[in-house]
């Protein structure tokens, strides 16, 4: 007779995870008590936060939302890959329905191209910035247009954190 299937087993990505970068950076992930479709992010900069899964065993969705520490949290992707026992959080990019991943493949393009594009910026923000002239009777008052300037993603690679458990052999 096989053994029953277990909670981790089901859901790959519940678990702590140590980052790949800085060692003092933990996360834990951990189901929903009311929904097993959801889990929680515990031990980000931003405070814990609510994912929502998509792809089952281990892609979710995290929904633009608000901590409870009041920190606003943008949308953003998590997968777990079971192979290499990995998660990958981005928050600041939209999570793509079709191809989950693709938001952590263009986090890593080209020096090149990131110069390119902060050009490309430049150009617009000084169009952007450009002073817009008003006139009201005799006078004349510039006004700069504001500018919103979009904050870099986030990012957190991490390896899961094994659990043994001693036995009595």
């Amino acid at each position: 007779m096989p053994n029953p299937i277990t909670t981790e087993q089901i859901f790959p990505a519940i678990g702590q995870y140590q980052s790949t970068t800085n060692a003092d950076q933990k996360i834990t992930v951990v189901l929903d008590d009311q929904n097993k479709g959801f889990a929680w992010v515990d031990g980000l900069p931003q405070g814990k936060v609510k994912a929502v899964l998509r792809k089952s065993p281990a892609t979710y969705k995290i929904p633009a939302q608000k901590t409870e520490g009041g920190t606003d949290v943008p949308e953003g992707t998590l997968i777990y890959d079971k192979d290499t026992k990995t998660i990958s959080i981005m928050l600041g990019r939209e999570y793509n329905d079709q191809d989950p991943a693709s938001v952590f493949t263009n986090a890593t393009a080209s020096t090149e191209d990131q110069s390119m594009a902060a050009n490309d910026e430049s150009k617009m923000n000084d169009q952007a910035k450009a002073s817009v002239t008003k006139t009201k009777g005799n006078k004349t008052k510039k006004t700069k247009a504001k500018v919103e300037k979009k904050p870099e993603p986030w990012v957190f690679t991490g390896t899961k954190i094994e659990q043994t458990t001693a036995s009595n052999q």
